[in-house]
């Protein structure tokens, strides 16, 4: 089956650029385009992509406000990656904060802009690795919000540490080859940990990671 993706951009040369680069690949189809968020919010209830590109700055209503409201749409199963030239990051982390799946630089090579789209629509989170923790830890720093110890509570033992080797960066391989288990045991922890404390997806739990202290800014992988 085809993954099914909507452009959000304000500049019809860009969203022209990626459909041609998206619609070369056989298993993707680009099903709608907007120009702003409030056109976006709307495309995506009556098309239902399975991914969404999402520009940031755009006019009537931003793509951060945008995808805040698609989010929060149970109705609406589309996942979302933010389109950024990182000259505005703090709109990058709301943004992943809000429930965007990743973002991508704009500038991204075609290849990088296919490969988004397949890991979003898998149900994965785009981890950039050093750009993603970089933007994750600067804004926690700054914006820390307070996370009830009870949430951390939930979690077994071995979903804590889990969770905290996530947010270092660690793929499901590498997690199963450190803590010598299995691929699908490891898919079913990360699953739990992400029910247990009602996050979307593995950027959401990586940002908890951080925001809630579980893993320090600066804190290297294993």
């Amino acid at each position: 089956m085809s993954v099914r993706v909507v452009l959000v951009d304000d500049q019809a040369l860009i969203r022209t650029g990626f459909k041609m680069i998206l619609e070369s690949e056989g298993d993707i189809e680009v099903v709608g385009e907007a120009g702003d968020g409030r056109e976006a919010i709307s495309l995506a209830r009556s098309a239902r992509p399975d991914v969404i590109l999402m520009d940031v700055q755009m006019p009537t209503m931003d793509g951060l406000e945008a995808t805040g409201r698609i989010v929060q749409d149970a109705s609406i199963p589309s996942r979302i990656v933010i389109l950024t030239t990182f000259e505005r990051d703090d709109y990058v982390f709301d943004a992943l904060r809000a429930g965007a799946s990743g973002f991508l630089l704009k500038n991204s090579p075609p290849e990088d802009l296919v490969h988004a789209v397949r890991v979003v629509a898998a149900g994965d989170a785009l981890l950039a690795p050093s750009v993603t923790r970089t933007v994750i830890e600067g804004f926690v720093q700054r914006r820390a919000r307070r996370i009830d110890e009870g949430e951390l509570q939930r979690l077994t033992e071995r979903e804590t540490e889990i969770l905290r080797l996530l947010a270092t960066g660690k793929s499901n391989s590498e997690l199963a080859a450190y803590l010598f288990l299995g691929e699908g045991t490891i898919k079913t922890h990360v699953s739990s940990v992400l029910t247990k404390l009602g996050l979307r997806d593995r950027m959401q739990a990586v940002i908890f990671a951080y925001e809630s202290g579980l893993i320090e800014p600066g804190e290297q992988r294993e």
